[in-house]
């Protein structure tokens, strides 16, 4: 049978001449001379390119008269994708669970070593089994709350076993105590400025822990609006002119990105988000990741839509530059602030870059 050579079944030829691991799953190639099909990662001898052809699935292979390799097993699960099938149980078994559960409990439900468990959790999830579980609970605590419960009924039905436990918790993960996360952060006073640059208008907030907003735009009432959506209930006053020397800083991202803004921040977000924006500041000016690339480097390759989630949630632009993130095609995509900006932005850090 003669093979038609298409740019799809080329590309699997590639990855096949590459044994490439990844395309394990999506499809299998068999050798018409041996009748025998296999996975794109299969260590046996390769083939004449001639006598290969390309299957989306095991079936679809035997359905044409080709038998499973007995070296690579095509038609059976991949050691790599049983193990990942053990974290995701032991998500769905940790989800369940109204009490935390110690490794070696966890460990034991999905029948592996707690070490190794602990060691294959961490690269799938890019969290220990700990911090998934606390990030779990304090996404339980904010719903929780939004939903009017009191702080006592949140912290029980989230599986906090102690006050001080969940106090100390839920100060890190809210950004505030859980009493005026409740109500609104009404406690809360943000102070705030608006100054022009390049870009148009930069809004910059701070609260006592540090800046918790930079916000871009052409309108200033917008520019308050926005900041009253994201602190609905807290004290927004006009800043000091004390404060006008962080601003200053913080507008001197945009002509100077090689200097790194090092003034205290109010960082908050869930768990995974955290670690996104913190991997966003450690992308150099003048570089761009994509959100897949961004997604492997946090141990997740399979996250990348919820990178570019992450990505949308930034309230502070500039110091947390999610502009650096783009498509794998090298297209913009969006921006929470325009995609003219994150061009404008990507472009003046690349000139700053070559200078």
């Amino acid at each position: 049978m003669k093979t038609i050579a298409t740019p799809q079944s080329e590309r699997r030829w590639q990855a096949v001449l590459a044994r490439d691991t990844k395309a394990d799953g999506r499809f299998v190639f068999a050798v018409n001379t041996t009748g025998i099909y296999c996975r794109p990662s299969c260590r046996v001898r390769h083939a004449r390119r001639e006598n290969v052809q390309f299957f989306d699935s095991p079936d679809a292979a035997e359905a044409a008269g080709f038998r499973p390799c007995k070296r690579c097993q095509p038609d059976r699960i991949h050691p790599d994708q049983q193990r990942v099938q053990r974290i995701v149980e032991a998500c769905r078994i940790l989800a369940a669970s109204e009490m935390p559960l110690t490794l070696n409990a966890i460990a034991s439900q999905v029948a592996m070593s707690p070490w190794h468990f602990h060691r294959l959790f961490k690269s799938v999830t890019g969290l220990t089994p700990k911090a998934w579980q606390q990030a779990l609970r304090a996404g339980r605590v904010r719903s929780a709350l939004h939903g009017g419960e009191t702080v006592t009924r949140a912290m029980l039905d989230a599986g906090f076993q102690t006050g001080s436990s969940f106090y100390h918790q839920a100060d890190t993960a809210l950004g505030m105590t859980a009493q005026q996360y409740r109500r609104g952060a009404p406690d809360l006073t943000v102070d705030y400025t608006v100054a022009p640059c390049v870009l148009g208008l930069c809004l910059v907030a701070r609260s006592a822990r540090g800046i918790c907003a930079v916000l871009l735009g052409e309108d200033e009432n917008r520019l308050r609006d926005e900041l009253a959506q994201l602190f609905p209930h807290a004290t927004r006053l006009d800043a000091d002119a004390a404060f006008n020397q962080q601003v200053a800083q913080v507008i001197g991202c945009i002509d100077h990105p090689q200097l790194a803004c090092e003034l205290p921040l109010d960082i908050r977000g869930t768990a995974f988000q955290q670690r996104v924006w913190q991997a966003l500041r450690a992308i150099p000016p003048g570089e761009t990741l994509s959100y897949q690339a961004l997604a492997q480097r946090l141990g997740q390759p399979g996250a990348s839509r919820a990178v570019a989630s992450a990505c949308a949630a930034n309230r502070l632009a500039l110091v947390i530059p999610c502009h650096r993130v783009v498509r794998s095609s090298g297209a913009l995509a969006g921006y929470r602030w325009g995609t003219e900006r994150k061009a404008m932005l990507l472009a003046r850090e690349s000139k700053s870059k070559e200078e």
